[in-house]
């Protein structure tokens, strides 16, 4: 069955002196955005990190449903992505996504949790709509 989630964002003004907000349709997040905490690092949120958000939680569900199927149900698992935009050929572009996941799992080894993160990480719809677009980095470990 397939779903369809809504945001949206508006800018008033010109780029540099402009501002934004966004907001989800179901009310669970909104925000606001200017031209300095998108390219200039001022407090504040921007695309990139409401990307990078949605990786963590995609990766981290993934993660969670792999390791369920395989019969080694995770307590916990946390995941950290950090997106990176760079100039590239005169344009902004973001070029890689870092993912750091952490899990508590009973019952298997590093190297199997590793693996199990790196099948997320192939397979997960967020890294699906990256991939052959964005580098993305795994640094996969359970934790004691």
């Amino acid at each position: 069955m397939a779903t369809t989630s809504t945001a949206t964002a508006r800018w008033d003004g010109v780029l540099k002196s402009g501002a934004g907000t966004y907001e989800a349709a179901s009310g669970a997040f909104k925000g606001n955005y200017t031209f300095a905490t998108r390219f200039e690092g001022a407090q504040g949120t921007n695309p990139e990190e409401l990307i990078a958000a949605a990786h963590a939680a995609c990766l981290s569900m993934a993660l969670s449903a792999g390791l369920e199927k395989a019969g080694t149900p995770a307590t916990s698992i946390t995941t950290t992505a950090a997106c990176t935009m760079d100039r590239v050929a005169g344009a902004s572009k973001i070029t890689k996504m870092h993912l750091t996941v952490r899990g508590k799992v009973s019952g298997i080894d590093n190297d199997a949790f590793v693996s199990a993160a790196d099948g997320a990480k192939e397979n997960c719809p967020v890294s699906q709509a990256l991939k052959g677009n964005v580098a993305v980095e795994l640094d996969a470990a359970l934790e004691s």
